[in-house]
């Protein structure tokens, strides 16, 4: 029997992934895969996450989590860089070298819908949750945990990032998450760091440019477009062909510069403003 896929629900994804799993013998491997489960039942906890605001998936060296949108992503997050680190610490400590443990972990969101079929566990579906997969798969995560000292690395993908991150909410500074724009797959996708980025994958994003008369949409420096450049203070004189700009002048309006000199619009010089004025030098 075929059950019926079930409408997309907007759910917070979060992933994680053991590192080099798959080089541990079957007995560490076991012993991982139960202290994962532990960690993750007193994270969510932690941020009062309850059975039933919750879905779990066990991928073997890791697990996908959905989590009701009823959950704030800043109390998720401020579990994810506290409770996780302090949780592996601790196991850490006490454990064999041939089992410690270190997560990459992803933090996302979107729509996700479920197609369960008879005899199989499983069975989630949504493009968002395929671009959350491979933001767990981006070298940067993995170089960024191969290469630093803590136990866990997490990223969290830009809806997380623009909608929550960046706000400076308790517990969470913006300036500790770094861009990356990472390449998985045919897929290239936006991955905020936490923590430094790996040598070479810096990739620094263009600060928003406001909209001006002609429309243009605030957010510049995509492919094939260059960011504002920054404004320079003083006055300053640029002789292009017959036409003078002012450096620290305005002039707002249509713009027609020749030889004998013709401005249209709103002109404004130091505080003096000349409205509506036409001159002909």
């Amino acid at each position: 029997m075929t059950l019926v896929l079930t409408e997309p629900v907007n759910r917070t994804i979060l992933l994680l992934d053991i590192e080099d799993f798959s080089r541990r013998d079957d007995v560490v491997q076991a012993c991982l895969r139960r202290e994962l489960h532990n960690v993750v039942e007193g994270t969510l906890a932690a941020a009062g996450v309850e059975r039933n605001m919750q879905y779990r998936e066990d991928r073997g060296d890791g697990l996908i989590m959905l989590v009701s949108a009823d959950i704030p992503k800043t109390v998720l997050l401020r579990a994810l860089l506290t409770t996780i680190p302090d949780a592996l610490c601790q196991y850490n400590r006490l454990a064999s070298r041939s089992a410690q443990m270190r997560l990459r972990m992803v933090l996302a969101a979107g729509e996700v819908a479920f197609d369960p079929k008879q005899g199989t566990v499983g069975g989630l579906v949504g493009h968002d949750l395929n671009q959350s997969c491979r933001l767990l798969d981006a070298d940067a995560l993995r170089e960024a945990l191969a290469q630093g000292e803590a136990d866990c690395v997490l990223g969290v993908s830009s809806p997380v990032y623009e909608g929550v991150v960046r706000h400076g909410h308790r517990g969470l500074r913006p300036e500790e998450f770094h861009h990356a724009a990472v390449s998985v797959k045919k897929d290239r996708l936006d991955l905020w760091l936490h923590g430094s980025l790996p040598e070479g994958t810096t990739t620094p994003v263009p600060e928003p440019v406001s909209a001006g008369r002609g429309g243009k949409g605030a957010h510049e420096g995509a492919a094939g477009q260059s960011p504002a450049a920054p404004a320079s203070s003083g006055a300053a004189f640029a002789f292009n062909g017959g036409t003078v700009s002012v450096g620290g002048s305005q002039v707002n309006g249509d713009q027609t510069g020749t030889s004998g000199g013709h401005v249209t619009g709103d002109v404004i010089m130091g505080t003096v403003r000349y409205e509506g004025r036409s001159e002909q030098a």
